[in-house]
């Protein structure tokens, strides 16, 4: 059986189309020792793919990472799926707050075999990455974030607290998750080993590696949100708690961005006003991510630069045949940090 999808982008745009499915998009982790997550893939692509499931899952001996759009009908399939896998028996199906933005947040179904679902750069054999720090729910986390011996803690990237994050909260000034765990103990943590530690970041499953790090390091008083952003905004609406997240919840798919609240804290990094819209310069020779205003992708045509608009408007033959042996994957890995972006989030350590 073949267990990839073989079709191009506009193959299966239309087939999606043409099947009429609505999705909706879900995500869920679960830190687990898996033994063969080679055998373990196959036998999860099989299944999925009997339920028409996309999107994007990560499968490694600590566990499974899992984002996907589920046909609605099939819900209670995927419920049932991941109930008759041991490790995954009752885990946490995170909902997403708003299904807006791309028609299709997937496109086909991928599963990889990784070395972890969440590279860390640790490489301590002593750690045990399922003794985790204490979930808050939504109410809790509200609460305890109040008192003034508590640090609050964004364990997402720069780019993604650029456009939304909680009221009080640190958010380092990172590319990577495995950058922010020795820089947070370093810079924020010294010191305050006697207050509480509060962790957020998307879905639970950074900062719930990174809490289990902070007790195998000694922290006594650790938590995290449990869910993450995603599970906080739907309980804030469901139950009608206070909401302190600011601005848009950064996904990583095709929305890109899901609005927790009406706050717009970042700004175009091409003029400078006011959005958070997160787009790839049209270029595929550079596919840069960056904040672009409506009025900015109107004129610069969803290029970062007047360069890369010139460049776009080039025969495709002559753009494939320029974009031959460039190496670009230290622009797209910066997320944000290009000269060629007057009002990016500056760091000098990345710029130079």
């Amino acid at each position: 059986m073949q267990l990839c999808n073989t079709l191009d982008k506009n193959e299966l745009e239309a087939k999606l189309r043409a099947d009429g499915a609505q999705f909706v998009t879900v995500s869920f982790y679960q830190y687990a020792k898996i033994e063969n997550p080679s055998l373990f893939r196959d036998h999860l692509y099989t299944e999925m793919d009997k339920l028409k499931i996309i999107g994007r899952i990560y499968v490694a001996h600590e566990g499974i990472n899992a984002q996907i759009s589920v046909p609605i009908d099939s819900i209670h399939l995927l419920r049932e799926l991941v109930d008759e896998i041991d490790f995954t028996k009752g885990v946490r199906l995170n909902m997403a707050v708003e299904e807006s933005g791309a028609e299709f947040p997937f496109l086909k179904l991928k599963i990889k075999v990784r070395h972890k679902i969440v590279a860390d750069g640790l490489n301590d054999e002593t750690f045990d990455v399922t003794n985790k720090g204490k979930h808050l729910t939504a109410e809790e986390f509200n609460a305890l974030t109040d008192k003034d011996d508590t640090i609050l803690i964004d364990f997402r990237n720069h780019y993604e607290s650029e456009v939304g994050h909680f009221n009080g909260a640190i958010t380092p000034d990172v590319d990577t998750f495995r950058e922010s765990l020795p820089l947070i103990e370093e810079e924020y943590l010294k010191g305050n080993e006697d207050k509480n530690l509060v962790m957020y970041c998307t879905g639970g499953i950074r900062c719930e590696k990174a809490s289990a790090w902070f007790k195998h390091r000694g922290f006594q008083n650790v938590h995290q949100l449990e869910g993450g952003i995603i599970k906080y905004a739907n309980d804030c609406k469901e139950q009608g708690i206070p909401n302190k997240f600011i601005g848009k919840n950064f996904v990583f798919d095709e929305r890109r961005g899901e609005r927790i609240s009406e706050n717009i804290i970042a700004v175009c990094h091409q003029c400078g006003n006011p959005a958070d819209t997160h787009t790839n310069c049209l270029n595929e020779a550079c596919h840069l991510l960056f904040i672009q205003c409506e009025s900015c992708q109107e004129k610069m045509e969803n290029t970062c630069s007047q360069d890369c608009l010139e460049f776009t408007h080039l025969p495709e033959e002559e753009q494939k045949e320029k974009r031959k042996g460039l190496q670009n994957s230290n622009l797209i890995f910066k997320k944000g940090r290009s000269e060629k972006l007057p009002f990016q989030k500056r760091s000098e350590k990345n710029l130079t």
